[in-house]
Parts: structure tokens; sequence; C-alpha cells
């Protein structure tokens, strides 16, 4: 024990900046308890498929914390990189090996089989240690995030306001109110951005995004989120086609968001020789929105991962020119309206050919599981007017 555990100490040292800081007890730590489970697993019996499993990362395990997912808690927290990280238990597979080899010669017959074990339950002991890692800064990114836009709100709600009070000054000359209009757009975008960060956050720490429902007009909130892209884009063409009159049971500021990021999104990577159209129908159960655009198509690989912040704004940055700051967003939005379609029970898919364009389609209930039992105690009607306009 001493020799590989001296071994390790001497491994960590050369890691720096995270070794100056620790003392000797520190960087032995868990060391220890590892090795203790590496002989025990040596020492337990195992079938070809606990031995398949294991090779995965996928051994059996008990309820408490493991040595290896302790250990790399203590790791991210003393400064550790993940590179950092794996090094040591490199450092600690070639220690054990080279004492073993040492100590034996090579010439047990059991040499090769033990030294496979070992290996498994290195490799056992590395996987959960990177997955705990992983966890910690996934779950403090979000935090972190959510902290910061959180606390964002606050000073831009000031700018906005002090915008608006300053576009409606009947004393100050047009260029001022001009900057002032500029300031105001462009902090309505920051806080539609605020918004985006702090859904994204709570679907990853918390149940998912919250909706209130009630029973409201889809054609009043389609109507009101078409104009509100026009007044935004007065350079492009939205075409609208709504039915007379349909109500549903939904949360009307959560569906808005929805929608404006799907327009968003439309305008964002259409052409803009063609308009963007928006077309809401119904059946009696069944509400459907579809968001349409003429650009370059999605390819067929990329439609898995269309709604993936993460694959989004990895495909952005390289595609991106270095003058590109029209096209730059955080690329959560197709992921946050997908999040709001899911909370009222529907669902959100995409259809991309050249033929048709890119079309985003929602489908979702009118009444919510828990209104349609109710239907008749909240005098709901399940009617629609045939007649459509723009």
């Amino acid at each position: 024990m001493e020799p590989i555990m001296q071994a390790w100490e001497d491994f960590a040292r050369t890691i720096e900046p995270p070794a100056l800081t620790m003392d000797d007890v520190e960087l032995r730590d868990h060391a220890k308890q590892m090795l203790h489970a590496f002989a025990a697993d040596l020492a337990t019996p195992q079938s070809e498929y606990e031995q398949i499993a294991k090779s995965r990362g996928l051994g059996k395990r008990g309820p408490d914390d493991t040595a290896a997912e302790t250990h790399a808690e203590a790791r991210l927290l003393s400064g550790y990189t993940v590179v950092q990280l794996v090094s040591e238990y490199r450092a600690l597979r070639s220690s054990v090996l080279m004492l073993w080899a040492a100590d034996t010669g090579g010439h047990q017959r059991n040499d090769l089989a033990d030294i496979t074990r070992f290996n498994e339950a290195v490799d056992q002991a590395l996987a959960e240690s990177i997955a705990r890692y992983e966890f910690m800064v996934k779950q403090s990114q979000n935090m972190f995030l959510a902290i910061l836009g959180h606390d964002l709100r606050n000073p831009l709600g000031t700018v906005v306001s002090g915008a608006s009070f300053l576009m409606q000054a009947v004393d100050l000359p047009p260029k001022y109110i001009l900057v002032a209009t500029r300031m105001f757009n462009s902090g309505k975008r920051m806080s539609k951005l605020i918004n985006d960060l702090i859904d994204f956050t709570r679907t990853h720490l918390g149940p998912g995004i919250p909706i209130r429902v009630k029973q409201s007009s889809l054609v009043g909130l389609c109507e009101e989120v078409v104009n509100e892209a026009r007044t935004f884009h007065p350079e492009r063409s939205i075409e609208l086609q709504v039915p007379g009159k349909l109500d549903a049971i939904f949360d009307e500021g959560r569906l808005a968001q929805a929608m404006s990021n799907l327009i968003g999104n439309a305008i964002q990577y259409s052409s803009p020789n063609f308009p963007v159209s928006v077309r809401l129908s119904s059946d009696n159960d069944t509400v459907s929105i579809s968001v349409n655009n003429r650009g370059e198509t999605i390819p067929p690989d990329k439609m898995a991962s269309i709604f993936d912040p993460m694959v989004r704004i990895a495909s952005h940055v390289s595609q991106m020119d270095q003058n590109d700051t029209e096209r730059t967003s955080l690329g959560i939005g197709l992921y946050i309206a997908r999040e709001i379609i899911h909370a009222h029970e529907g669902k959100l898919h995409v259809t991309s050919n050249m033929e048709d364009g890119t079309t985003f389609m929602v489908t979702m209930p009118r009444l919510p599981a828990g209104f349609r039992d109710a239907d008749a105690a909240t005098g709901f009607k399940m009617r629609q007017s045939p007649g459509s306009h723009d």
C-alpha cells in the first residue's frame, strides 16, 4: 500500500496549481479506499456478464457514494480539471502494474487474469469519477446561469424603463428620441434572452417550465405575436392564416413566448425574398400551429438534434463569421419552445425539404387532461368559427 500511495502523491504534486495548495493528507485522500476496493474486487468471483458490464463502466454498486465519486468531488473543489483527474488514474494504474511486475517477476500463471481484473476495477472507478465530476460541473454551471439571469433583470429593467420615459418626452430633439428607441428595443431583446436563459436553467434544475392555464383566444394570441414580429421586422413579410374564432385552455404568456421563438427562428434562417407563414387550425380536440419559412433546408442528419441547445450553439459558432453579429444568439429558442409545448401536453416537430421549405408544427390538446372531465363545469365551448382571416 505505501509504495503505491507514495507514487500517487509524487505524481499529484506535479499537477499545478491545485497541488500547491494541498497537504500530504489531501494529496492521498481516497487513494487508500480505492486501492482497498480494487483488492476486494480482485478477490470477488465475477461472471462473464458482470465482466462485460464492468468494462463499460456499468459495474454493480451500493447505495452510498463510492470512493471514486468522493474523490472526484474533492478534486473538482480543489481546482483540478477533468484531464488532471484522468491523469491521476493513469498514474495509479501505471505505478501498480510496474510494482506488480517487479514483485512477481512475471512468472505467475494468474498474472494476466489478475491484471485484467485490476484494469476493469480502475476503469469502473474512473467512470464513476468522471460521471460525478461532470454532474457537479453541470450543476454549478446551471446555478451560475440562473443567478446571472436573475441578477441581470433589475438593472436591465431600469434601462428599459428609462428609455421608455425618454421616448415619450416631447421636449427632446428627434436624434435623442431615436437613440432612446434603439436602447428600448435592444433592452427588450436582452430581456427576452435573459428570460430564455432562466427558463433553460429551470428545466435543468427543477421540474420544468411552470404554466398557468386559462381559457383564452388562440386567434387573438397569434395575431398579437405576429403583429409584434412585424413591428420588430418591418422589412419582412409575415403571413397569418387563422379561423374566425378558436378558444382553448393554455398559458397565454408561455405560448406567446414559444410562438415568438418559432417565428424569430423562421425569420433568422429564411430567405428575405419569401414570406414567413403562420397558420392556426383545429379539430374538436387538437390545436395545430405551423410556422413555415423558405431558406436553406435542415440536413437530415441534423434533424434529431435541432432542438438541442448545445448542438445548435456549437454548429452556429463553427459557421459564423467574426463580423456576423446580427445572427448571434444563445441558440436555445427552439429548446425553450419545445419545453413550453411539452408543458401543455403537446408536441413540437419539424420537417424540411426543398419543395415545402422548413415547417415547425405545434400540436396540443385544446383542453389539458385536468380540464377534460370538468368541461361541463367550466362552461368551455368546444366550438370554433369555420372561416379564416389574416
